[in-house]
């Protein structure tokens, strides 16, 4: 272990516990394991891996909680911590997030973390909000481990789809909280990651307006708050957000209007449904005539059409019985009249 800088045990069928075998892994830089069945606890002696800077522990059972011990490792630039079930809160008791100053992705999503998010939270997210000097002497992506070319590779959700990549580029960052029990509100330092390009916080119970603040993230691609309880107006300053190529705020307690922007105009409809309070006027303009009413203001016409359509049921009927019943009367006559005609000359040509 004193000398490996890579390890990879990804997609096999791997069970019991992560072995506590990196106590001299001081030069590993990235350990993957996702995609088994591995459980309980972390091993202790991850915090020497002083080096690593990729740690994907993806689809697994680990047990425990958030692992504020690598912190240790200065270097970490990708934790993915997806669909497993570590518990508790993201951050100490202090309310304050340490370690990591080099952190670029994170993706906790589908466990079960839960609690509120001081307002301060991410205010030391250094990795994320500011910029990667560029080096030329340095490979374009993370855990590009000279002198093999060993790539790092996560997946990662983005604008609504399951995207692989193979290679991660350095300056590419995100933040994944969703699928967990997170409550309150979103903490306004959110929008001090102004080099964040996917945020995902949906599936969660925050509360509250959408913090304004997500207004300075300008390089924002990817949006997505939906299944939460959040309310009020979507705020208009997010309609200079001209990066955004996907966004997605459906099933909240979102009221007004549909921000102006051009991205928000062009999205589906799907983004916005769930929303009873949003304005029926401003989502025309995004999804024309094939948006459905969704306000109480929308339900007296509705009513009133019910009216007039079992109104016109009725006269339709009614002018149907006017029709029909001359019709039965004649329709007996006549078939009275061929029935003794019969009778009458039928019998003549037997004889």
């Amino acid at each position: 272990m004193s000398s490996l800088s890579d390890l990879k045990l990804h997609n096999n069928r791997l069970n019991g516990t992560l072995p506590d075998i990196f106590i001299n892994a001081t030069k590993l830089q990235s350990l993957d394991v996702s995609h088994n069945l591995l459980e309980g606890k972390l091993p202790a002696s991850l915090i020497n891996c002083s080096s690593l800077q990729v740690l994907n522990l993806e689809s697994n059972k680990f047990k425990d909680t958030f692992p504020f011990q690598l912190s240790s490792s200065q270097k970490l630039q990708v934790l993915v911590l997806r669909s497993n079930k570590f518990y508790g809160k993201l951050h100490h008791s202090d309310g304050v997030w340490s370690g990591f100053p080099q952190l670029k992705i994170i993706d906790v999503s589908h466990n079960d973390f839960l609690g509120t998010l001081p307002s301060d939270y991410f205010l030391n997210w250094t990795g994320i909000s500011s910029k990667t000097g560029n080096n030329s002497t340095e490979p374009d992506y993370i855990g590009a481990f000279l002198p093999h070319q060993y790539y790092a590779s996560i997946v990662l959700m983005a604008k609504g789809v399951s995207m692989e990549m193979e290679r991660i580029l350095k300056t590419y960052t995100a933040v994944d909280l969703s699928g967990n029990q997170l409550h309150g509100q979103i903490p306004e330092s959110i929008g001090l990651l102004n080099e964040l390009l996917i945020l995902n916080l949906s599936s969660n119970a925050f509360t509250g307006h959408i913090t304004s603040s997500l207004a300075n993230l300008t390089v924002l691609e990817s949006l997505d708050l939906s299944q939460n309880k959040l309310s009020g107006e979507i705020p208009p300053e997010l309609g200079k957000l001209y990066s955004l190529a996907w966004i997605n705020v459906s099933h909240n307690e979102l009221v007004g209007s549909v921000p102006q922007g051009t991205q928000f105009q062009r999205q589906n409809c799907s983004s916005y449904e769930g929303n009873p309070g949003l304005l029926v006027s401003s989502l025309k303009d995004v999804c024309g005539s094939r948006i459905e009413p969704t306000s109480q203001q929308s339900e007296q016409p509705v009513s009133l059409q019910d009216e007039e359509e079992e109104e016109g049921e009725w006269l339709s009927w009614m002018a149907a019985g006017i029709g029909f019943a001359p019709g039965v009367v004649f329709g007996i006559t006549i078939g009275y009249k061929i029935e003794w005609f019969i009778k009458i000359f039928g019998r003549t040509r037997t004889c």
